[in-house]
């Protein structure tokens, strides 16, 4: 089983974060795993975007030609990733930045008004982990026990923030019940 996500944003969403989360779950559940981060120039404002691979077998390459899954928290990467998703494949996108204009009939769009969700926590920021709670309780790529082990490893560094993307990743969870 080799599963391919790609993340993709603005600079400043936390686009990289999500994945670097992703991929560290997935290693402690004894996975192989790749992660492949790509930004602009500009950074905060620019695009970003990575890319997770998670397999049970070694991997040959990061690349993802054609992801199972693609996360798209706003519009420009909607429209620039959706004909990169397999057909089949699920689409989450930020529903509370990208609109219309997904032209892909083959594909589960999942919308989930992530930034919404966040504020209403009181913190905007936190809308990348209110997504990637939902992803994870949409796919069951690694266990939110995991997610939430690896939240507190990637920002063991920055624990005043541990407490808010906690909750901010229980919400995103909790979306799909």
């Amino acid at each position: 089983m080799l599963i391919k996500t790609v993340i993709a944003g603005f600079g400043g969403q936390g686009i990289l974060s999500m994945g670097l989360n992703l991929a560290e779950a997935a290693m402690r559940e004894g996975r192989n795993v790749t992660y492949l981060p790509s930004y602009g120039a500009e950074v905060r404002g620019g695009t970003a975007n990575c890319t997770v691979a998670i397999s049970d077998d070694e991997i040959a390459s990061p690349v993802a030609s054609s992801p199972e899954f693609i996360i798209a928290m706003n519009q420009p990467s909607a429209l620039k990733f959706q004909h990169q998703i397999q057909s089949g494949g699920l689409f989450f996108v930020n529903s509370s930045l990208v609109g219309d204009g997904i032209s892909r009939g083959d594909i589960t769009i999942v919308p989930v008004p992530a930034n919404q969700m966040a504020e209403s926590l009181g913190n905007s920021k936190s809308a990348n982990m209110v997504m990637l709670g939902a992803f994870i309780k949409k796919t069951a790529l690694v266990s939110m026990a995991t997610v939430l082990e690896s939240l507190r490893f990637t920002l063991s560094a920055k624990k005043k923030l541990i407490e808010i993307n906690e909750r901010a990743l229980q919400k995103g969870y909790d979306f799909f019940q």
